[in-house]
Parts: structure tokens; C-alpha cells; sequence
């Protein structure tokens, strides 16, 4: 089955380079574009796609709040993959907050669009090998911790919380694994226990919430590239 991709910038000629590069992916199908937020939202609606690349800077309504909407409204599980042209500090956490899955730059090399677009529609959580989690600790650090989301943690097992405070440094689960000498099975099994328990879509999400629950604090570790 094919994986079904809009993409959405607001310069036609940046939209047209992304759909060639996907469209000649066997099991990619670029199913619509559109050149602003709005436009992003309707075509959503209508074509239920299971990935969109999403501009940041656009008219009418930018990415993020695109973003936001059409994640609070989708009755399917659709992926968001942020892209941009500008330096990502101030957009990485905000992006990941309204709903994103990924965040790559525009500069991206072809075949890493390609693995990134299926990254996030197999259900995994991206940042560019440029944009490090380490800039997620950065701004998480004048956050205050959410008491409603640091009380949900007690639905999680002692080593369910390890878990999530690794998951949180940026580790993928061979890294989990070897950090906290459990194998990878079980690491996988802890992964998807954390996420029905916490009501979590996938593992970006999982990073915002252990640091807005105070679970994960800025600066405790080395988590970038």
C-alpha cells in the first residue's frame, strides 16, 4: 500500500520539487498540494493522507497552527513533517508541541526526504541529524512543570518511567536496550505500554511530554549529535 503525502509550502516551485522526488517512490503517492495553511487544512479533509510536509512560514495561517488543527481534528492517524528554510531553534519544540512528528530542513537531501516521509508514516518521530533534541532541552528549560501530566506518570511501571526518561534523551530502542540491559523486545513492548497508557501518538510526543511533566530535565544529558 502506498503511503499517500501532500505537501504544503506557499512557493510552488519548492512544492513541485518535493512531489517529483516522492512521486517516483514506488510506494509514495503525492495526493495534493497547497500553498498555505488553510489550504493545507482543506485538503486534508478531503484526501485523509497519511503524511504531509508542512511549511512553517506561510500566508493566511503558518504551519504550526495548520498543524495543530489538523491533528485535534483527524479521525485517521495522519503524520506531520515540518520543513523550513530557517535556523530551527525557536520552531523545534513548538512544532513537536502542536503535533508533529518530524522536522527536517528544506536543504534535506533527496534520499533523506524519502526516509523521513517513511519514517513518520511507519509511526516513528524525526529531527533532522542537524536539528539535535538537545535544542527540545533548551527550550524546555523555562517550562513549568504541568502537574496534570506529571500525575499521569504514576500510570506507568518504575522501569515503564526509565524508559520514558531514555526515550526523552533522543535514544532509539537498540540504544534503550543497551543502556538499560533489557532486550529488544521488551524495550519494544515498554514503548507501546508508555504510549496507551499516557494516550501518546508516537514518540515525539513522548519527548514533549516527559519534559513538560518534569520527568526529563534540560541539561541532565548530552543528547545531540
Amino acid at each position: 500500500m502506498s503511503i499517500r503525502v501532500i505537501v504544503v509550502d506557499d512557493q510552488a516551485l519548492v512544492r513541485s520539487g518535493f512531489a517529483m522526488v516522492l512521486g517516483h517512490q514506488n510506494n509514495i503517492e503525492v495526493v495534493a498540494e497547497a500553498g498555505t495553511g488553510l489550504e493545507a487544512i482543506e485538503v486534508a479533509r478531503i484526501h485523509r493522507p497519511d503524511v504531509i510536509l508542512m511549511d512553517i512560514r506561510m500566508p493566511d495561517m503558518d504551519g504550526l497552527e495548520a498543524t495543530s488543527k489538523i491533528i485535534a481534528e483527524a479521525d485517521w492517524p495522519v503524520r506531520v513533517l515540518i520543513l523550513t528554510t530557517f535556523d530551527p531553534d525557536e520552531y523545534v519544540y513548538k512544532a513537536l508541541r502542536a503535533g508533529a512528528s518530524g522536522f527536517v530542513l528544506k536543504d534535506i537531501p533527496p534520499e533523506e526526504l524519502i526516509t523521513a516521509v517513511r519514517a513518520v508514516a511507519d509511526g516513528g518521530a524525526l529531527l533532522s541529524p542537524s536539528i539535535t533534541r538537545r535544542l527540545i532541552g533548551r527550550f524546555a528549560e523555562n517550562l513549568v512543570v504541568d502537574t496534570k501530566l506529571s500525575s499521569r506518570l504514576e500510570r506507568l511501571t518504575n522501569r515503564e518511567r526509565e524508559v520514558l526518561a531514555v526515550i526523552a534523551r533522543g535514544l532509539n530502542n537498540t540504544e534503550i536496550s543497551e543502556a538499560l540491559f533489557i532486550g529488544a523486545a521488551t524495550v519494544k513492548s515498554h514503548v507501546s505500554s508508555i504510549f496507551a497508557k499516557l494516550g501518546l501518538r508516537d514518540r515525539a510526543q513522548a519527548v514533549v511530554f516527559a519534559y513538560e511533566s518534569g520527568l526529563a530535565e534540560a541539561g541532565d544529558h548530552d543528547v545531540g549529535d
